[in-house]
């Protein structure tokens, strides 16, 4: 077993073996047997290209093995930070059947959040893409195998910008993810009790923490929200989100399309321009949004003339305005459900079948019987039906601790196994999950979980900040922007410009830097002497 990785009790794994929830899958056979029964069906689009079941799985055959030639093998962790592409679907599957775990960044991550990854994982390898939306990828991988003496190998897929038929520039320390091929050959089979990857936390206490999905409780989950969406081998999913999200990933997401034999189509991001005539022309039946694009795919559908009938738009990961809800089958003739999701394994989420009232005003109900939510007290005690209170949940896709972080574990997790979520929530009459807000220190930015603790420690290492403290400002298309507050150090306070300037040069991604910027006194405290983050979010609300 995986050193840091925390199984479930043995009693709770064979109750859900033995209730079927878990039935040994492992994730590297996501496309051997279409590949075997339907070899020339389609099952990635990508950049314009279409890539066959049978063709995919004999390129992640040849990855694994040039991969193993490399030197990488059973837990060893490599980081992955590709674009929403076909290398990204073949890198996971081959890192999969090697037993490998991949580490899933994002594209916008930079050296601040690539360099503790790799250090935090003991990563062995980075695979990147070359550039995307001008940054050199590239170069940020060397910046960080300098800092982690761990990452021997970079391997260099294409990114936005090019086409995977062109030569990469020279490089001697780099390698071309398309060179990496060895002779296919059988491979030890990793345990389905085993970690497949690592999905990030929302960062709430901090730098993000890695998350364990085996291939026993992910293999549930794309089986699981397959059925529950009606996807099949008939579906078109639709990934407008970073597949490295838990979201487009595998609820179903792609991996969920390729188990069920459907079909994955690849776009950038979800912008009406690209998204709609994507989802027109493929057909699409199943895609993942954001709120904020909810209002700009609804004014612009009739730019596109995209039949969205058949179309079903899973929505979550942010506040979602009740009347936007109402308006989507009578503006765009589409079936919306809502969700509410945790890359650590906790899903609710309204059903296709629902009235529209009920996507409009919760989050449903939990992916299965076995998950178990409550709402309870600062005392952990259970609250009745109605009241909101503390959101915990355990289950058979919720993960029982975070990666090797035994201390944080403590006090993450209740006694009997609970995650404690960090967020406020009630149960309607109907017993439908309605999420009301966030307990921890957490900013919703269009999706993107900003930790305000690791701005924050950024902030106060500028030589003219004494003190600094993060807090969200409602903004009606993102849901939440970011606000410093800032205490300066006995001279001029830095402008905004000169902040994120700052922050740039020290590695954060773009999402992470403050949107507006305030100079105050002194911070503000709570009787216990804790910084009151509640009256300096509503100074700005």
């Amino acid at each position: 077993m995986l050193t840091g990785f925390v199984p479930w009790p043995e009693g709770l794994a064979a109750r859900y073996h033995r209730e079927g929830y878990w039935r040994g899958e492992v994730l590297g056979d996501l496309l051997r047997p279409w590949a075997r029964t339907h070899p020339d069906r389609i099952a990635v689009i990508a950049r314009g290209r279409r890539y066959g079941y049978a063709e995919l799985d004999g390129w992640a055959d040849r990855l694994a093995a040039g991969l193993a030639d490399l030197g990488i093998g059973h837990h060893d962790r490599v980081v992955v930070q590709l674009p929403n592409s076909v290398e990204f679907v073949v890198t996971c599957v081959a890192l999969f059947r090697l037993g490998a775990l991949p580490v899933l960044a994002l594209p916008a991550h930079r050296r601040a959040e690539l360099t503790y990854l790799s250090e935090y994982a003991g990563a062995v390898a980075l695979v990147v893409p070359d550039v995307v939306q001008g940054t050199d990828h590239r170069l940020l991988a060397q910046e960080v195998r300098e800092r982690v003496p761990s990452v021997k190998h970079i391997l260099v897929a294409p990114g936005s910008a090019r086409t995977a038929e062109e030569p990469l520039p020279p490089h001697s320390d780099l390698i071309a993810l398309a060179d990496v091929s060895g002779e296919v050959r059988e491979l030890p089979p990793p345990d389905p009790a085993d970690p497949a990857f690592f999905l990030l936390s929302g960062g709430t206490t901090g730098l993000p923490k890695l998350i364990p999905r085996t291939h026993d409780d992910y293999a549930f989950q794309l089986r699981a929200t397959a059925e529950a969406m009606g996807f099949d081998e008939r579906g078109v999913y639709l990934a407008v989100l970073p597949v490295g999200h838990n979201a487009a990933l595998g609820c179903p997401g792609v991996l969920g399309a390729l188990r069920a034999g459907g079909k994955a189509v690849m776009a950038a991001s979800p912008a009406p321009d690209e998204a709609l005539p994507l989802a027109g022309r493929e057909g699409a039946t199943l895609t993942t949004l954001m709120p904020a694009f909810l209002p700009l795919w609804m004014e612009t559908a009739e730019l596109f003339d995209a039949d969205l009938s058949g179309l079903t738009i899973e929505v979550g990961g942010a506040r979602l305005d009740p009347e936007v809800a109402r308006q989507v089958r009578p503006t765009l003739g589409a079936t919306l459900t809502h969700w509410f999701g945790m890359a650590e394994g906790v899903l609710c989420f309204t059903r296709r079948d629902d009235p529209p009232e009920v996507p409009a005003t919760s989050q449903g109900t939990p992916l299965c019987a076995a998950d178990e939510l409550k709402i309870v007290d600062d005392s952990d005690m259970e609250l009745p039906a109605g009241q909101v209170g503390h959101l915990i949940a355990r289950g058979p896709c919720t993960l029982r601790g975070y990666y090797d972080v035994p201390e944080h574990n403590a006090t993450a997790f209740t006694a009997d196994g609970f995650l404690r979520t960090g967020d406020l929530a009630r149960f309607d009459e109907a017993g439908r999950l309605v999420v009301e807000g966030r307990a921890k220190s957490v900013i919703n930015r269009g999706g993107e979980k900003v930790s305000a603790e690791e701005v924050e420690s950024h902030l106060t290492a500028h030589p003219a900040v004494r003190a600094a403290t993060v807090v969200p400002v409602p903004d009606a298309t993102l849901g939440e922007k970011t606000c410093a507050f800032v205490v300066a150090d006995g001279r001029a306070a830095p402008s905004l410009a000169e902040l994120k300037e700052f922050l740039s040069e020290r590695g954060l991604a773009e999402f992470k830097l403050p949107d507006r910027l305030e100079t105050i006194d002194a911070l503000p405290l709570t009787g216990v002497g804790k910084v009151d983050r509640r009256a300096l979010a509503e100074r700005v609300a």
